[in-house]
């Protein structure tokens, strides 16, 4: 369900508003106004009864008359009024507000795209079936010379909220068929073109790995293509590649039932390429991009891959496979080795919720980048730092690579054994194998592309993590 909180700019809240936000900075000085200014307590006393320190998040609820009527003022910290900090201020304010049909916000100084965000982040909300809590219905964002950072933070979380719709939506809705039908609706609004291989073409065609993956589910796989072409190219061409795992059931490497609870996000790579190439017209992005989905169901079955089987990928690559729970790497090899021998791209970006040793590395709260390519990856880390997706460069360890070995194929999917143990590097080793030459990148992240709390921009579920981080970097 996209974010129901609608949005609208005013030149300043109207003075019988029954709820208004508004900053005050590290200095305690708040920004108020006639009508927004008469508060029942002085200033001064409120800071020192509640020893408010400006924190970004942090909140003094107000009552003040109106009419016959309570309002609230809400006295909002920006903390150093970073982008990071007036987006935890922004989802704390729209979170106080919730079940109100409206909110005026006076927008605080700095990067109020950012501020926007937050708070719209803040509202998203995805359930099936009544809300027990519903967001604002409105919120008017008050400010002069404000309208083009508004609306840039409205697109940049729209966006983000529909990588987390996509991912959220449970497995029994979310087949690849349903989510290649999802891709060309969002890109058909948007102006994008999208091409569907189903499985007979895939097969035809020669992508091993994804027929592989998705021969043992009743739901059969697809590869979705989306080109955006902008007005003005700047003569770049970028392609991303995301993971489409719409279930992940581990196939014969069977998960245990813990383990298969979230994996209807298995395919939240995917989600946020959709996302992407559907915000970059309206974000007046110059770069030709190029999405690829590679989406499958992985499901236990008489027709299920073994492990033992050996696949032959795009470009006619054989693969050992080891482990069928390593199927997010069998998908993607085939779509980056599709890019790498049609499509001529100047750079690849794979993304995926590839394995879970990154977790084990990173935490939650980082994801992974790997590439071949010095400049690639500090303007990919550069762009996270920026957007609030951080990202931490791991290496592509060269030692590690034996790893990868098959007595009777090409490659393995995985290491036979535990002789090196970095399974998040060996995942990224593997998927350099088809990217080709050209300066490539893969963000691993299975740490960071879940929440399992209700906090800040973040509600339990998807957190559509790399949305932003792309848009950014494709902005430059």
């Amino acid at each position: 369900m996209p974010i129901e909180t609608s949005i609208r700019i005013a030149a300043w809240p109207a003075t019988d508003a029954l709820l208004v936000a508004v900053p005050y900075d590290r200095d305690l000085a708040p920004d108020l106004a006639p009508g927004i200014a008469d508060l029942p307590f002085p200033v001064a006393g409120l800071f020192a009864e509640y020893k408010a320190k400006g924190a970004a998040g942090e909140i003094i609820e107000v009552p003040v008359a109106r009419g016959e009527d309570v309002g609230r003022v809400l006295l909002y910290g920006v903390g150093d009024g970073d982008p990071a900090a007036l987006r935890k201020a922004g989802a704390a304010v729209v979170r106080r507000a919730k079940g109100r049909e409206s909110l005026s916000v006076v927008l605080p100084a700095g990067e109020v795209a950012a501020f926007v965000e937050g708070v719209l982040l803040g509202a998203y909300t995805f359930r099936i079936g009544e809300n027990r809590t519903t967001a604002v219905a409105e919120v008017e964002f008050a400010g002069a010379g404000v309208e083009e950072q508004v609306r840039r933070g409205e697109v940049l979380a729209r966006a983000v909220a529909l990588a987390r719709d996509l991912a959220n939506m449970p497995a029994s809705v979310k087949t690849p068929i349903w989510l290649a039908e999802r891709a060309g609706e969002h890109a058909g609004e948007h102006g994008v073109p999208v091409r569907v291989w189903d499985e007979e073409e895939l097969r035809a065609e020669g992508f091993g790995g994804i027929v592989a993956v998705g021969q043992g589910s009743v739901h059969p796989p697809r590869l979705i293509q989306l080109s955006y072409e902008p007005a003005d190219p700047d003569g770049r061409h970028v392609v991303l590649v995301g993971k489409g795992i719409t279930f992940d059931s581990g196939g014969l490497s069977l998960k245990p039932t813990e383990n298969m609870k979230t994996q209807k996000t298995d395919m939240a790579g995917g989600a946020v390429v959709i996302a992407v190439l559907g915000a970059l017209r309206e974000l007046g992005v110059r770069t030709r991009v190029t999405g690829l989905v590679a989406a499958a169901e992985n499901m236990i079955s008489g027709t299920a891959q073994r492990p033992s089987d050996v696949i032959t990928h795009y470009g006619g690559r054989t693969v050992e496979v080891l482990n069928t729970d390593a199927e997010g790497r069998l998908v993607l090899a085939d779509a980056l080795a599709y890019a790498d021998a049609e499509l001529e791209p100047d750079a690849v970006v794979d993304i995926a919720t590839l394995t879970g040793a990154i977790t084990v590395a990173l935490g939650r709260g980082v994801g992974a980048v790997y590439a071949s390519d010095d400049d690639l990856a500090g303007d990919l880390v550069a762009a996270g730092g920026e957007t609030g997706d951080p990202l931490w460069r791991m290496p592509l360890i060269e030692d590690y690579t034996p790893a990868l070995e098959s007595s009777v194929a090409d490659l393995a999917n995985v290491e036979q054994g535990s002789t090196y143990g970095a399974g998040s590097i060996t995942a990224a080793l593997f998927l350099r194998e088809f990217a080709g030459k050209r300066p490539w990148a893969h963000l691993d992240i299975a740490g960071v592309g879940r929440s399992t709390v209700d906090e800040g921009i973040f509600t339990k579920g998807a957190t559509g993590y790399g949305v932003r981080l792309l848009l950014s970097w494709l902005s430059r």
